[in-house]
Parts: C-alpha cells; sequence; structure tokens
C-alpha cells in the first residue's frame, strides 16, 4: 500500500478526530481510581462517543469487542474492558480511536491508579519522554527510523526494553496505514518523512523483557515475564514546520 500525503483540509479533518479522541482519553483519565471496574470505563467511551456523534474505530475492528482498550499493569495493549477492579497502585493503558465524517483518531495514555510507587512513575514517565523524542524527529526529509532509534535509544539508556510485535502505522481514512513506525530501528533507515504524511507514533515499553504473549481471548497482549509496561500515543502529521500533534487539545 502507498503512504498517503494528505491535504491541508484533510488534516484538519484529522486534527478534529485527534482532539475527539483525546478529550474523550482525558475525560476517562479522571475516572481512574481505585474500585472502579475497565468495563465501566468502557460503558462511560460508548455513551461519550454516542453524544459526540462520532463512531467508535476499534469496535468490530478484526472482531474486537469493545470501544476502548484497557490495559492494566503487565498487559501492553488490547486489554478488553471487563468487570475486574482496578486497585491502589495499578497502572492502566488506555487506548481509542474514532471515526469522524470518514477520518480516524488515535490515541493512548498511561493513567496511574490513585497513588503508584517511584519505580512505575518513573515508567511512565520515560515511556512518555520516548515519545516527546520521537515526535521531535518528525520533518520534512528525516526518516522513520529517526524516530524508531530515538525511542529506542531514550527507552534502553534508561534500563527499559521496547516492544517489537506492535508499531506505530500511519492514519487517513483507515485505522492502520502505511508507513509502519517501529519502536526500534536505526537512524536514516526506513520512507522518508513528507509534508502531509500523518502518523500514530507509540511507544510501548517494558520494565522486563521486551518479550511477549497473547492471552487465550486472542487480543490481550502481555509481557511475557510478568513486568509492568506503559503506552504512550500521538498522532502527529509532517509539515514544512516540523511535527504538527493532532491529537492535543
Amino acid at each position: 500500500m502507498a503512504i498517503e500525503c494528505r491535504s491541508k483540509s484533510e488534516i484538519e479533518k484529522l486534527r478534529r478526530s485527534g482532539r475527539m479522541v483525546r478529550e474523550v482519553l482525558e475525560e476517562v483519565r479522571n475516572r481512574v481510581h481505585p474500585g472502579a471496574a475497565t468495563l465501566e470505563l468502557e460503558s462511560f467511551v460508548a455513551r461519550r462517543l454516542s453524544r459526540l456523534g462520532a463512531k467508535p474505530a476499534f469496535k468490530g475492528y478484526r472482531g474486537y469487542p469493545c470501544c476502548l482498550c484497557a490495559s492494566v499493569n503487565n498487559e501492553i495493549i488490547h486489554g478488553i474492558p471487563s468487570g475486574r477492579r482496578l486497585h491502589e497502585g495499578d497502572i492502566v493503558s488506555l487506548d481509542l480511536g474514532v471515526i469522524v465524517d470518514g477520518y480516524y483518531g488515535d490515541s493512548a495514555i498511561t493513567v496511574p491508579v490513585g497513588e503508584i510507587p517511584e519505580p512505575l512513575q518513573r515508567l511512565l514517565r520515560v515511556t512518555q519522554e520516548c515519545l516527546d523524542l520521537g515526535i521531535e524527529q518528525v520533518r520534512v526529509g528525516n526518516r522513520v527510523g529517526d524516530i524508531s532509534a530515538a525511542v529506542q535509544r531514550h527507552a534502553e539508556t534508561n534500563g527499559y526494553s521496547v516492544v517489537r510485535e506492535f508499531v506505530g502505522h500511519g492514519v487517513g481514512r483507515a485505522l492502520h496505514e502505511e508507513p509502519q513506525v517501529p519502536n526500534y530501528g536505526q537512524p536514516g533507515h526506513g520512507p522518508v518523512l513528507k509534508e502531509g504524511m500523518v502518523i500514530a507514533i507509540e511507544p510501548m515499553l517494558n520494565a522486563g523483557s521486551s518479550d511477549v504473549r497473547v492471552l487465550d481471548d486472542q487480543w490481550t497482549a502481555v509481557t511475557a515475564d510478568g513486568g509492568y509496561s506503559a503506552h504512550f500515543e500521538h498522532m502527529v502529521a509532517v509539515t514544512s514546520n516540523g511535527a504538527d500533534v493532532l491529537t492535543c487539545l
């Protein structure tokens, strides 16, 4: 599949979707507390998207049953919301996608449940920093590998591993478009970044090994060694002035 470059009007449509995703994610963040069930967060998202007139991007995608992905502690991504209750000291990754007027928005945050220990605070902080450093590499003429290498370098320098089985991606009129954006790689390699490209950059860092396994539900990806994992994601347009983050409020 060819890499699409979007017009300015298309980028504004993607910005609308992106901002809506982020707005709802921030509202969900405020509902994360000890005792909350991830299915309650899902129910809130479903109601909120319905009121906003947006279609959930994940529900029904390859058979996924929910609007929201809620991945707790050692769950990396694609955690299916359930009656499971969150506990003080947990972390939960919230990943959400929407479709507005045919254009997709996609973003993720990892949220502490109550007070969390310093090692988990550090995991979240470094994962967010990896995202920020990846975004800094988004400029015309750079390559996808420059983004990937920046994420990997910062993660490994801080003692974390990057997940290799799941990657960032292009976003537009489909949820997953070319190019793939891995969280590891070499500077100067991969597709050239061109004005109008829109990509989702989404570092996933593990506190232990990078190895992954998928649970029997065929969706939830967990760390093979049971270590904690964090995930942050922004949708970014490539412009002549550098990165334009479309999933900011």
